[in-house]
């Protein structure tokens, strides 16, 4: 019997970065971009050694801070 207060995969398929297997690898050159913008818009330092893990949350909030990625 399965335990049911433990969620399946599919149930919570989002991990967290600091979860992520690839997390400590240098960021993507997407998220090298979109970062380079947001931290212009946000009027804050941008940092070229961010990992995939760290630019991910800094994209988070930065678009909370910028208000991009919003829904209209």
């Amino acid at each position: 019997m399965a335990d049911e207060n433990i969620p399946s995969p599919m149930q919570d398929p989002v991990k967290a970065p600091e979860d992520w297997s690839t997390g400590d690898e240098p960021m993507t050159g997407p998220q090298r971009s979109y970062l380079q913008t947001l931290c212009r818009e946000g009027k804050e330092e941008f940092n070229e050694n961010w990992t995939k893990a760290e630019a991910s949350k800094k994209i988070d909030e930065l678009q909370n801070k910028t208000g991009r990625g919003k829904s209209s």
